[in-house]
């Protein structure tokens, strides 16, 4: 006669806690070739541009000032970095291709068509409702005052513009943000200094030449179909790196980095904004610091109440690339330029952090329904950074001018 065990309990499995440091190793990993995905996919784009010549055609042909801006909003959207688009507008007008009134709509234009990365970077969390509105309110406190602060100088700036007349045939003087940056250039002198290299950049430079070099060579003379190639493999490996990223960020380490997060680098708004500033400068890329935030401030690190100040502090960062391109090889327009994107971003910040409250509750607002419905992310990204700015220039092209 078998007798059974009385209070016999089904065995539990037990999930292997890893230590912190095991996280933290994979984390880093993950972060690395995160940051090489960008850079890959903005090489791959940026020869694309390069083969068919239309990104300097987009801009430079924008002597309207709205076609101005919307083509920055869309060369710096498919491309996914300001600074390339700032730097190549500071080019144009150091070689005369590119008046300087017009090239002040074309920056602020590239400060809206700089938040695409961190929202393309947020829609990698959308298998998990929470965390991807998290991480897409923390893209939205990016793209949201951008385009509110467009919004608000952008029609200053054309009627100023309007109104000051210059030479007898009435020809649109520039506005108030032009003649600002341009009296500051002729009361600042400033000396030449060389180009700065992003650490990101020297870091990554192995593993972005090794695929560049790759691809170029299966596809040979090919350099378009090659641009296309090394774009869809960096953004494999960003979508890649996101998701290790995310999942070495919970658990312990997750723990461990809420109190270093809470208690140090975002203990306040200031500290914040001056983590933001300092990340940007350090790598030279706003498109790089916003879209770090991304996976951090979606795993629960940051509080998103502290994300707001630390985006206005890369919205300052930014604007340095675009004063060393300008001094490298100095202009008085291209200076000017430079300073008005300075200017732009200055009053982004003493706008919308005393209102901070109004792209706050806009960005959670939005978050929310895209968490609901997740097409209504998809219908956002392309309605800001694609179809808006298709719509305006054929607009404007055929029945305004």
């Amino acid at each position: 006669m078998t007798v059974s065990k009385p209070n016999s309990m089904p065995k539990i499995p037990t999930t292997k806690v890893r230590p912190f440091w095991w996280h933290a190793m994979w984390a880093l990993v993950a972060l690395y070739f995160f940051l090489c995905a960008i850079n890959i996919m903005g090489s791959g784009l940026k020869v694309i541009g390069k083969e068919t010549s239309w990104l300097q055609t987009a801009i430079a042909e924008g002597d309207n000032p709205l076609v101005a801006l919307l083509a920055a909003v869309l060369v710096t959207a498919i491309v996914q970095s300001s600074s390339f688009t700032t730097s190549l507008i500071i080019t144009l007008v150091a070689a005369q291709e590119m008046s300087v009134r017009t090239a002040v709509f074309a920056v602020m234009g590239a400060n809206i068509g700089t938040s695409v990365t961190g929202i393309i970077v947020s829609l990698g969390t959308m298998r998990i409702r929470r965390q991807f509105r998290r991480s897409y309110c923390t893209a939205l406190m990016h793209a949201v005052p951008n385009v509110m602060t467009v919004l608000l100088l952008f029609p200053l700036e054309w009627i100023t513009a309007v109104m000051a007349k210059r030479g007898p045939d009435g020809e649109p003087g520039v506005g108030i943000l032009t003649s600002t940056a341009e009296w500051l250039t002729s009361a600042i002198g400033l000396g030449e200094i060389g180009k700065g290299t992003s650490p990101v950049k020297l870091i990554t430079k192995p593993v972005v030449s090794a695929v560049k070099d790759a691809i170029n060579w299966m596809t040979e003379e090919a350099a378009v179909l090659g641009g296309v190639l090394i774009a869809v493999v960096g953004l494999v490996t960003l979508f890649c790196g996101l998701v290790g990223l995310v999942r070495n960020l919970k658990g312990a380490m997750l723990t461990k980095m809420e109190g270093l997060f809470s208690k140090v680098i975002f203990r306040n708004d200031f500290l914040a904004w001056i983590s933001g500033l300092g990340t940007t400068v350090a790598v030279q890329s706003s498109s790089v610091s916003t879209s770090l935030m991304v996976p951090i401030a979606g795993a629960g690190a940051v509080k998103l109440r502290r994300v707001f100040p630390y985006m206005l502090g890369c919205n300052i960062g930014t604007t340095v690339t675009g004063v060393l391109a300008a001094t490298a090889n100095p202009t008085a327009g291209a200076v000017s330029v430079a300073i008005a994107h300075v200017l732009f971003n200055i009053t982004d910040n003493l706008v919308w952090y005393p209102l901070r409250m109004i792209p706050i509750r806009i960005s959670k607002w939005l978050s929310s329904l895209a968490a609901r419905k997740r097409k209504h992310a998809f219908i956002f990204l392309a309605t800001v950074f694609l179809i808006a700015p298709v719509i305006g220039l054929v607009i404007t092209e055929l029945f305004i001018f």
